[in-house]
C-alpha cells in the first residue's frame, strides 16, 4: 500500500521483494534529499551518475552538491538524449566508467533521467562486477511510473527492442514530482500513456478516475502524485507476484507489442514517435483486436481510443509521421517481441476496461490480416 512519508504530499509505496525489497519515494523535492536517502541505505561512498544532455544542465549539479554533503564522491557521465543512446556503444561508455571510477558493489549507480536512461545504467548495474547498487531518479513521467520500477534493463538492438538485457533491481526510486513541470506536453502525455496502462489491466476504477480527473494530473499537485503512486502499486504488486515475467508480469505489456513494433518501424526516431505514443497507439489496437477477434466489445476500444485521444496522444498508425514500412516488417519485428515463446505470438488482449489476460498462440495470420487493416498504406 502507499503510505504518507515526512511531508503531506508525499507518498512512500514499499516494493518487498525478498532480499531485495526497495522504496519508491514520490513528492515534490526529493532530488535536493537525494544525498541523505541514498546514503541511509547504501553502505558505499562512491557513486557514478549517468544523465543525458537534456537533463544534466537542470539537475547535474543539485544532485552532485547533495551527494557531496551526504559524504558521497561521485563522477558523472552525460550521454546523448534518445532512444538511440540505448545501444551497445553507450552501454561500454557507461561500463567504462563505472570501472574508471572503482565502484564496487556496495556503490551506487545512479540513472538520472527517463527511461532511456534508467534502462542503459540500469544494464550497466546488473552487469559490471557482476552486479552494484542502482538507484533509480526518474525525471519524465513515463520512467516514474514504468520503467524505474521492477528491475528490467536493457538496450536495444537491430532486431528490435530491449532485446539485450537483464533483471537488476534498483535499491531506491527518488520520483520527484516536481521535475515533471520541466517537461514538453508532448513528454508528459507519452508518460500517461502508461499510467492509462494500469486501469486497463485491471483497475476499471482507476481508469474511471483518470478519465474525470486528468486536467488535473496534467496540471499538477496532489492529483499527479495520487496517480503516480497509485501506478507504481499497481506496478509493484504484480513485480512481487511475478518477479521474471514468467507469467502475470507480462500484461504489463499491453500495448506494447504492437508499440514496439511501430518504434522499431520508425527507426526510434523521436521526431516522428516516442515510446509513450507508441504504447497509446498500440494500446487502442490491442482493444480494437480484442474486439474483432469476439473477445470484448467494441464499446471499450472506442472508449479507450476517446480517452488518449482527448489527452492529446495519438490513437492511430495514420497519426505516425512519414511512411511506415510493409506489414511484413511489422509482422518480423512482432515475431521478436520478447514475449513470443516457441515461435508462437503472445499478446496482451483484453474482455473489456480493466480486464486484460495474456493470450498465447495468437494466429499471425489474424494479426496480418488486422494490421493491414489499419496500415496506413
Amino acid at each position: 500500500m502507499t503510505t504518507s512519508t515526512g511531508s503531506s504530499q508525499e507518498r512512500r509505496v514499499h516494493v518487498p521483494l525478498v532480499g531485495r525489497a526497495y522504496d519508491i519515494l514520490i513528492g515534490p523535492g526529493l532530488i535536493t534529499k537525494a544525498g541523505g536517502e541514498i546514503s541511509s541505505r547504501l553502505k558505499g561512498r562512491r557513486a557514478a551518475i549517468i544523465t543525458d544532455e537534456h537533463v544534466a544542465p537542470l539537475y547535474l549539479d543539485m544532485i552532485m552538491d547533495s551527494l557531496q554533503t551526504d559524504g558521497i564522491e561521485a563522477v558523472s557521465l552525460t550521454l546523448p538524449a534518445g532512444e538511440k543512446t540505448k545501444s551497445f556503444e553507450h552501454y561500454m561508455a557507461v561500463c567504462d566508467l563505472i570501472l574508471e571510477a572503482r565502484i564496487e558493489s556496495n556503490d551506487a549507480v545512479i540513472a538520472l533521467g527517463g527511461g532511456v536512461i534508467g534502462d542503459l545504467a540500469g544494464f550497466a548495474a546488473g552487469t559490471v562486477r557482476r552486479g552494484v547498487r542502482f538507484v533509480q531518479i526518474p525525471t519524465s513521467l513515463l520512467a516514474q511510473v514504468d520503467s524505474s520500477v521492477g528491475g528490467k534493463t536493457g538496450i536495444n538492438t537491430r532486431h528490435g527492442k530491449n532485446l539485450v538485457g537483464v533483471f537488476h533491481q534498483p535499491d531506491l526510486v527518488l520520483a520527484d514530482s516536481s521535475v515533471l513541470d520541466t517537461l514538453s506536453k508532448r513528454e508528459f502525455r507519452a508518460g500517461y500513456a502508461e499510467v492509462v496502462k494500469y486501469g486497463l489491466i485491471d483497475k476499471p476504477d482507476f481508469f474511471e478516475w483518470l478519465e474525470k480527473n486528468w486536467q488535473e494530473v496534467f496540471a499538477g499537485g496532489q492529483a499527479r502524485i495520487e496517480a503516480i503512486a497509485t501506478s507504481c502499486q499497481a506496478k509493484s504488486d504484480v513485480v512481487v507476484e511475478d518477479e521474471f515475467e514468467n507469467g502475470r508480469r507480462a500484461l504489463l505489456n499491453l500495448g506494447h507489442t504492437f508499440g514496439h513494433a511501430l518504434e522499431a518501424a520508425t527507426e526510434y526516431d523521436s521526431k516522428r514517435l516516442v515510446h509513450g505514443e507508441g504504447v497509446a497507439i498500440g494500446t487502442v489496437l490491442a482493444h480494437q483486436f480484442s474486439s474483432r477477434l469476439n473477445l470484448a466489445s467494441p464499446d471499450g476500444a472506442k472508449r479507450v481510443e476517446a480517452h488518449l485521444k482527448a489527452v492529446g496522444l495519438p490513437v492511430s498508425m495514420h497519426e505516425i509521421p512519414g511512411t511506415l514500412p510493409p506489414v511484413e516488417t511489422l509482422m518480423a519485428a512482432i515475431a521478436q517481441d520478447k514475449k513470443v515463446k516457441s515461435g508462437k505470438l503472445t499478446f496482451i488482449l483484453t474482455h473489456g476496461i480493466g480486464q486484460s489476460f495474456v493470450a498465447d498462440n495468437v494466429a499471425a495470420s489474424e494479426v496480418e490480416s488486422f494490421l493491414k487493416e489499419k496500415h496506413p498504406g
